[in-house]
């Protein structure tokens, strides 16, 4: 052991990228891999964005920015957001981040204390972990359920509730389940923060991508939740922009002058260019960005019945680009059932585990490949599962 990680913070501790890493290194080392486990979108940046880019770089846009970011994008921000979700935030009420994660960070740094617990939907993004606890707080997982889509359910999140209890993260559309929490529960978990006094973190970086019948409604739009929610999103997903991290938060004024140092201090400002390319993705054409949800809802269409054949369950999902599957069907523990399919068949997908499910019953299936990439996976997903349900069955005889 070095002295350096002898002497570590303890702040700093292993989370589940050891695993994550041992499934890449395998796939490296294999031709014809099927990544169904990856969060990235397999179109690319559309064409205006990217020549907005290559115009800021022309135009000399080399040079910091803000910390909160270019006025013309924060005004470009606060339009769309009360345009699409009904938010009402002006300019100076957004912080443009280096993606959305950059933003949780912040949003931790400024309002989680040490010895505090955060609520946080599970299964989860395992960064909002990491954020807390370096901030010295308590992350509290608060579960969701196959039987009810993983939607949240009220009850689960008030008996966590202790005199420690912070705020609650709220994600919807979730990743890693897919749920879409139903208005009715949202305006049930607006009048639970008003009566528990919490703050919420409602992270909607999928919120453009919903599937009928679903609806998303913004909490930060209910009677007295403004000014107790900061609204974070960005434009990796939605816009396949996960390379160029661009993400922003949106709060009450008052609160984003407080995170002006602390935002200056984490990176300064998120990439220039890039936030020339977010201005061109949010006031230039929607037409590409329709079409590619409308390509994952006919994934999404194709890949549900497909599970049922194979006798895997799932929650349906109402929104993002993930099905959390069940497959306890197979006999296998899902991190085993990942790591031998991958070597068997070459098809990799990452287990519950490692977005801080206890089970060890689910997957993640994301569909960001094209449909006969995903039909091929399926074919040997159904192989590979039938022949670990008959070894099963023959080791109970």
């Amino acid at each position: 052991m070095s002295i350096l990680l002898d002497r570590l913070a303890p702040r700093i501790v292993e989370e589940d990228g050891a695993f994550r890493t041992r499934m890449l290194g395998i796939a490296s080392g294999m031709k014809d891999v099927i990544a169904l486990g990856r969060g990235d979108p397999d179109f690319h940046t559309p064409e205006h964005i990217v020549e907005a880019a290559k115009a800021a770089l022309d135009a000399n846009h080399h040079h910091y920015t803000g910390p909160t970011g270019i006025p013309e994008l924060r005004e470009a921000i606060a339009e769309d957001l009360g345009a699409r979700y009904d938010l009402d935030y002006s300019a100076d009420e957004i912080v443009v981040t280096a993606g959305a994660q950059e933003a949780i960070m912040l949003t931790m740094l400024g309002m989680c204390a040490p010895g505090d617990d955060v609520l946080i939907t599970s299964p989860r993004f395992t960064s909002y972990d990491t954020a807390v606890r370096l901030c010295g707080g308590n992350p509290i997982p608060v579960p969701t359920f196959e039987r009810d889509d993983f939607a949240l359910d009220v009850e689960e999140i008030e008996k966590r509730i202790t005199p420690r209890t912070r705020m609650f993260v709220l994600v919807s559309p979730n990743n890693p389940t897919g749920a879409v929490t139903p208005p009715d529960k949202i305006r049930a978990i607006a009048q639970m923060a008003i009566r528990h006094d919490l703050i919420i973190v409602a992270d909607e970086i999928y919120g453009r991508m919903i599937y009928e019948p679903n609806e998303h409604l913004s909490i930060a739009t209910l009677p007295g939740m403004r000014e107790r929610t900061i609204t974070l999103n960005g434009f990796s997903k939605t816009y396949s922009m996960t390379g160029w991290r661009v993400g922003y938060l949106a709060a009450p004024k008052d609160l984003v002058h407080m995170l002006i140092e602390p935002r200056h201090t984490l990176s300064i400002n998120a990439c220039t260019m890039s936030q020339h390319a977010a201005l061109a993705a949010l006031t230039g054409p929607q037409e590409p960005i329709d079409a590619m949800i409308d390509e994952y809802a006919k994934r999404r269409a194709w890949l549900m019945p497909a599970l049922d054949d194979i006798g895997f369950t799932y929650g349906h999902p109402g929104g993002a680009f993930y099905i959390y599957t069940n497959v306890s069907s197979s006999g296998m523990p899902s991190p085993d059932f990942c790591l031998q399919l991958l070597q068997d068949t070459g098809v990799m997908l990452f287990p519950g585990t490692m977005f801080g499910d206890e089970s060890t019953d689910y997957i993640r299936i994301s569909y960001l490949q094209p449909l006969p990439m995903i039909q091929e996976a399926i074919d040997r997903i159904s192989s590979f599962s039938a022949r670990a349900q008959a070894e099963a069955e023959r080791a109970r005889q």
